[in-house]
């Protein structure tokens, strides 16, 4: 036993760190339970498109978190949770498969090929020159707009925020498709309504309780929910699924083949792929940089220990969950919960990696996690309380927005708006970056533009003309 505890405490230098063995074992587990309801959240979020299955994303979900997050761990010894992060998630599902019209395959393609750009960037100086070519202001705007969409989309799943034909978008108001208040439909918003109260009011709470927010609210509502279904009232229940639907998608290849002989998908291959290295390149910064000053893993110069192995791990995740068929990998804030429990080295992110493993097993209870159709509308009570909640605290970065230059603010807000209103977070990006170039050169700035974004911003420029023509 002494011997493990030695080549543990010298592999990962717990003890360098002012660690021990038991901290960083809980300071893991602390970090899945977290993470947990990504699982759910991811497998019924993408599971319902066309060539994809529940079963097949949970597995892809368990798997790529195990293997980037030990990655994290045994290469970067860095006390980092990985999985399919929330926001691309939801671009992967509602803007390139649902809006634009890639298919399940192409989109995972397209995931693919941001995830080896990402690699290419890890290992090179890329990276920073990508850092520090776009302002601030507009990387925060990206985060809160991101966070407002995912809101936005967790109020609809929920039937709380329906089409209105007066007001493009209302209130539900437990109306039924015959003007008739439905019984089904106020149970439904009301589980929703409780779990996304709960789940705020957990958050914001002055203890360690707040920590586990999410996975708290829905497993309160997951029960209430499988009790009344249990009652006869239509709510997802505690059925469960077959172990044997549990299997690897290989939606990938085919997507390769179709993307490259579709015309317009393929002219859309740039701007797109682009988004999603995008939106996880500056997630996975700005979260290892928070990781890193909680933990006091930062360096003199700024930097943070092992930062270019964290980012390998990182594109090698999103490779990798890809290939098994989910959207991009990314770091999870929520590992800062367990360097407040004490993690600080590589062994509670190899715990959580060996977490997500076993919670392979625990899919048959995952029924009461899904949806209840009702003319044609799918209610999801239990899960998107946890979009509202993610998408309340990435909202907060709208407060990091430099509010005294006016090129960055009026971008900044086109942006944010932008996502919402057009369904899209490509769309944000790009009227974005567009408005604020304008505005610069307007204002006799053009050279205080970067070379990289006025690149980026053509790249954008294109993707808008090419999907409104092709």
């Amino acid at each position: 036993m002494n011997k493990i505890k030695s080549a543990l405490n010298n592999f990962f230098k717990i003890e360098e760190r002012g660690s021990s063995i038991g901290q960083e074992l809980l300071g893991g587990l602390v970090v899945f339970l977290a993470m947990i309801y990504i699982l759910p959240v991811n497998s019924f979020m993408l599971g319902n498109l066309e060539g994809a299955s529940v079963g097949g994303v949970f597995v892809a979900t368990a798997v790529s978190a195990a293997i980037a997050t030990l990655i994290m761990g045994l290469f970067a010894n860095l006390p980092v949770g990985l999985a399919p992060g929330m926001g691309v998630n939801a671009f992967f599902t509602y803007t390139v498969v649902m809006q634009i019209g890639f298919s399940y395959g192409e989109a995972l393609a397209c995931v693919f090929i941001s995830g080896v750009i990402f690699f290419i960037i890890s290992i090179t100086n890329l990276r920073s020159m990508i850092l520090k070519a776009i302002p601030k202001s507009l990387k925060c705007a990206v985060g809160a707009g991101i966070g407002g969409f995912i809101t936005f989309i967790g109020l609809k799943n929920a039937g709380i925020i329906v089409s209105n034909p007066a007001t493009f978008v209302g209130f539900q108001g437990f109306i039924g498709a015959d003007g008739a208040f439905s019984w089904e439909i106020f149970t439904l918003v009301t589980l929703a309504f409780v779990g996304i109260i709960l789940v705020l009011v957990l958050g914001n709470l002055k203890n360690k309780i707040s920590r586990f927010a999410i996975i708290i609210s829905m497993m309160v509502v997951a029960i209430l929910s499988g009790i009344l279904n249990a009652c006869g009232l239509n709510t997802p229940g505690f059925i469960g699924e077959n172990l044997a639907s549990l299997s690897f998608n290989t939606s990938i290849w085919q997507g390769f083949v179709d993307l490259f002989t579709n015309t317009k998908h393929l002219a859309l291959l740039l701007p797109i792929t682009f988004a999603f290295l995008f939106v996880d390149f500056f997630d996975t910064a700005g979260t290892l940089m928070a990781v890193g000053n909680a933990a006091n893993l930062v360096k003199e110069d700024g930097s943070l220990i092992g930062d270019k192995r964290a980012l390998m791990a990182d594109s090698i995740g999103t490779v990798v969950g890809a290939c098994c068929g989910t959207s991009t990998v990314t770091s999870f804030v929520e590992s800062t919960t367990g360097v407040e429990s004490g993690a600080r080295t590589g062994l509670s992110a190899t715990t959580v990696g060996v977490l997500f493993l076993l919670s392979l097993g625990i899919y048959p209870i995952f029924n009461v996690f899904g949806s209840v159709m009702i003319n044609g509308v799918a209610y999801s009570p239990v899960t998107s309380l946890a979009l509202v909640y993610v998408g309340s605290l990435m909202f907060k970065q709208v407060f990091d927005i430099n509010h005294t230059d006016v090129a960055e603010v009026s971008a900044a807000f086109v942006t944010i708006i932008g996502m919402i209103l057009c369904y899209s977070i490509s769309y944000g990006i790009a009227f974005g970056f567009l408005t604020y170039i304008v505005i610069m050169c307007a204002t006799g700035r053009a050279k205080d533009v970067s070379k990289t974004l006025y690149a980026l911003s053509i790249v954008f420029l294109g993707y808008i003309v090419l999907d409104m023509i092709i």
